[in-house]
């Protein structure tokens, strides 16, 4: 029950955090840090996630909890963020992950969903967090080499890069949990023909060693998310 519960909570807060916050909300929380009205919205948006999701509306106590205690973590997060945004971004999850576990034990005996079973937020959780959420942190790993590999404008489509990503890692975590593995060699030697092939013949060492680096990881990511969900189910 442990279990559905965190999940429950986990997946409310990828939604809300990578979902619902547009781009323009985390740029006004940068600047204005406490004095942005998008800091109290992000939280309310929590709070609300967490009551649609387990549908009870007697649990508001522990939504109000989360919600006000994501709201200080975001607003120390702000603070201090200044010279090293990685650290604080893994800091704040695992500050925001820590709450999770913490209201679990607190808090609830949540109200069942008819014919919906823990494996079905586990595994929604899971597929969820290689989207956006996945996405968001490979992009801040890589960013060490982004000076190194300027691209033209109209190199490629704009975000194409960041779907192919998603797309990958989507079908990678299927094919994990279906026990079909051979669907991920297919797709590493797919992405090797159409993605290595253009850029040998521009002889761009950097470049491919960035996109490998990105692939494996990408890669990576997908199987790691895919077994964790195999060993909780």
């Amino acid at each position: 029950m442990e279990i559905e519960l965190f999940t429950k909570l986990l997946l409310a807060h990828l939604i809300g955090d990578f979902f619902l916050q547009p781009r323009t909300w985390v740029v006004n929380k940068s600047v204005n840090k406490w004095k942005s009205p998008y800091l109290a919205v992000h939280s309310a948006i929590h709070f609300f996630l967490i009551m649609l999701i387990f549908l009870d509306t007697s649990l508001w106590k522990a939504a109000l909890f989360i919600a006000i205690i994501h709201f200080l973590i975001d607003g120390i997060k702000l603070t201090f963020q200044k010279s090293r945004p990685l650290f604080w971004f893994i800091a704040d999850q695992i500050a925001h992950i820590a709450v999770l576990f913490w209201a679990v034990h607190l808090f609830w005996e949540p109200l069942a969903i008819p014919g919906v079973t823990v494996h079905f937020w586990v595994v929604i959780t899971g597929l969820l967090f290689l989207t956006f959420p996945a996405a968001f942190i490979m992009q801040n790993v890589l960013s060490i080499w982004n000076d190194e590999v300027l691209l033209k404008e109209n190199s490629s489509l704009p975000g194409a890069g960041l779907y192919i990503g998603i797309l990958e890692r989507v079908l990678v975590f299927v094919s994990v949990l279906t026990g079909y593995l051979q669907v991920v060699g297919f797709l590493i030697a797919a992405k090797s023909v159409f993605r290595f092939s253009d850029l040998t013949r521009e002889k761009d060492r950097k470049l491919t060693e960035y996109i490998i680096v990105g692939t494996l990881l990408s890669f990576l990511l997908a199987i790691a998310v895919a077994l964790l969900v195999k060993k909780i189910l």
